[in-house]
């Protein structure tokens, strides 16, 4: 067997098993990336899921807060109309 001979199957007896091994390895290490990427999406859409509700809920007490606070505001001027007719009933009477 020349040097040449033997090298082909020094290779073919031990480094092709193991860059077979590897590639196992590799192709099961890369089946477990894409599960916890799928899991890490999944997660993802659920927290934007939740943000989209906690924001929704936010603009909807913001626009009862806005409402209250011209309601406020309304009634205030009222309150403030009321005032000077009730001086002007004073000074009449």
């Amino acid at each position: 067997m020349g040097f040449i001979e033997e090298g082909r199957q020094l290779i073919q007896d031990f480094v092709t098993p193991e860059i077979r091994s590897i590639d196992a390895r590799l192709s099961a290490v890369e089946k477990r990336l894409e599960s916890l990427e799928t899991n890490v999406d999944k997660r993802f859409d659920y927290v934007d899921k939740r943000f989209d509700s906690v924001e929704s809920k936010m603009e909807r007490n913001q626009a009862q807060v806005l409402e209250t606070l011209n309601r406020m505001e309304n009634y205030s001027h009222i309150l403030e109309r009321l005032a000077r007719v009730e001086s002007k009933l004073q000074n009449v009477a």
